[in-house]
């Protein structure tokens, strides 16, 4: 690991123009992937912003009825909170599939939806990464790719989000409030939160420099069947080949949003339609224009028998 020179912020304003001051700064918080990518020196921060003592780790109801989560809430309180499993069960099950439960107590909210691809060619520093390295290239176009992207993708990067908070998040319609250093604050849907990869794919979040997450929001409750479903290659702690997490609705209609099968999460409002015709109707929109490897085209059939399966733990 690099050295680094270190800070403890004393509110979000301070902390974006610390990041904003210093070129190659990085906020820090749970630090459950920021940690291990500097190791691998990934990750080269030269300064480190420690937002830990700043007051955005509460759950709070909002005027119109949703909630708002603090960009310091735990994954194990957002998970555990009564107001959550109740009004937004499908959040409380994908967080609760996520990691491993020491991982959660120390993950944020806004670290969470900040984490990096689990790609092996990312974490390889020997091999080609337009994430890693913009220009090098793409080791895993010609190389493994059972885990990596089979819609969304570009020739600069076939790399996967691997975000199981996120995926609900976009079932949920969150969205995410930020602050920059002269206290400018924004709201941003999640729909625009992510960036498509193109030929900058290490350019994943619509944030600025130096802008910090300070909450998500959440809308008054719809209601309906709550249901989150991950196929993966072990029981637990591994990362999603494809998950679905959706909320069904007594008359069929309903919301459905993909996770392992794009750099971000995967749902087209338009697909949403199909519901009441069943998963095939819905998975052929989801994965129109879907450009797969030989080594993950598996992922277009178990997308559509998992999203069976989710239909019919939510109609039974």
């Amino acid at each position: 690991m690099k050295s680094f020179t270190y800070e403890r912020a004393q509110s979000p304003r301070e902390a974006a123009a610390a990041v904003e001051r210093v070129q190659g700064a990085k906020f820090i918080a749970g630090g459950t992937n920021l940690l291990d990518l500097m190791k691998l020196e990934i990750e080269t921060p030269v300064h480190l912003i420690d937002v830990n003592g700043l007051t955005l780790d509460k759950i709070e109801p909002t005027a119109e009825g949703g909630l708002r989560i603090g960009a310091l809430v735990r994954n194990t309180d957002l998970a555990a909170d009564a107001r959550v499993r109740r009004d937004y069960g499908v959040l409380s099950r994908a967080l609760l599939a996520g990691a491993s439960g020491q991982l959660r107590n120390k993950a944020t909210t806004a670290g969470n939806l900040l984490q990096r691809t689990r790609c092996p060619y990312f974490y390889d520093t020997n091999q080609p990464c337009n994430k890693r390295q913009p220009g090098s290239g793409c080791g895993a176009l010609a190389g493994f790719s059972r885990q990596h992207a089979v819609i969304g993708a570009s020739e600069a990067c076939i790399a996967t989000h691997p975000s199981d908070m996120a995926v609900a998040m976009r079932a949920l319609d969150a969205v995410i409030e930020t602050v920059r250093a002269d206290g400018t604050v924004r709201r941003i849907p999640i729909a625009d939160f992510y960036r498509a990869p193109g030929n900058t794919p290490h350019l994943e979040t619509a944030l600025m420099p130096g802008e910090l997450i300070t909450a998500v929001v959440l809308p008054k409750p719809i209601g309906g069947v709550h249901v989150y479903r991950k196929v993966r290659d072990r029981a637990s702690y591994a990362f999603a080949l494809v998950s679905v997490g959706a909320i069904v609705q007594s008359d069929g209609s309903g919301r459905v949003a993909l996770g392992g099968v794009a750099h971000k999460p995967w749902r087209m409002e338009v697909a949403e339609r199909a519901l009441p015709r069943g998963a095939k109707a819905v998975a052929e929109q989801l994965l129109a224009g879907a450009k797969p490897t030989h080594e993950n085209e598996f992922k277009l059939p178990l997308v559509e028998r998992t999203l069976q399966a989710v239909l019919m733990q939510a109609r039974s």
